[in-house]
């Protein structure tokens, strides 16, 4: 359903029991990246009204899943840590071309967002059906399901303002890039790393 070209190694998870803090950590910091990405389409592209109602929509959506790690961490005597780099976004982020048109602008942002949300819902949908602590992997199935609408409401959104065929190939060459950068990653105690 998510088109991704290759799963997550199933040993990540592994590596998750092991830095739970670190993980719910790194969590917290991408839900708190998601309201900022909403905040920020809103910002560049007002004038697309029906985008700017569901960022508006997403972004209170993402800070209530901030809350809802952040009390996890503190459910376990932990406070935040600091952010760290984001190795996946930051090499996915290279594959567009910089400038173009502020519709092909848009598109390529849409289709960043929808990628990283369906690379989110893949892990946690991992950890829901693989953690050893049940509260918790029920925690990441509840999640999951919402970033699943996510993926979809991004990529619906960038073929509504592309020209669908492109956006598709686009979307296809941009899945098989993500691939290539997924063979280096899984082996980090982070959300997408």
């Amino acid at each position: 359903m998510l088109g991704l070209k290759l799963p997550t190694d199933p040993r990540w998870v592994n590596i998750v029991e092991k830095n739970i803090e670190d993980i719910l950590t790194d969590h917290a910091y991408c839900e708190q990246k998601a309201a900022s990405t909403a905040i920020s389409l809103i910002v560049s592209f007002p004038e697309y009204t029906e985008l700017v109602q569901e960022m508006i929509e997403l972004a209170n959506e993402e800070m209530s899943h901030f809350k809802m790690v952040h009390d996890k961490i503190l459910e376990h005597g932990w406070t935040l840590g600091r952010d760290r780099k984001d190795d996946y976004v930051i090499a996915l982020i290279k594959f567009f071309p910089k400038g173009g048109s502020r519709t092909t602008q848009l598109v390529h942002r849409l289709l960043y967002a929808a990628l990283i949300e369906a690379r989110s819902c893949e892990r946690f949908r991992l950890l829901s059906e693989e953690l050893e602590d049940k509260k918790l992997a029920k925690f990441y199935r509840k999640l999951m399901i919402s970033e699943a609408g996510h993926y979809t409401m991004f990529l619906n959104f960038a073929r509504q303002y592309g020209e669908r065929k492109e956006v598709d190939e686009k979307w296809q060459q941009l899945l098989d890039y993500e691939a290539e950068i997924m063979k280096d990653l899984g082996n980090k105690e982070t959300i997408h790393g």
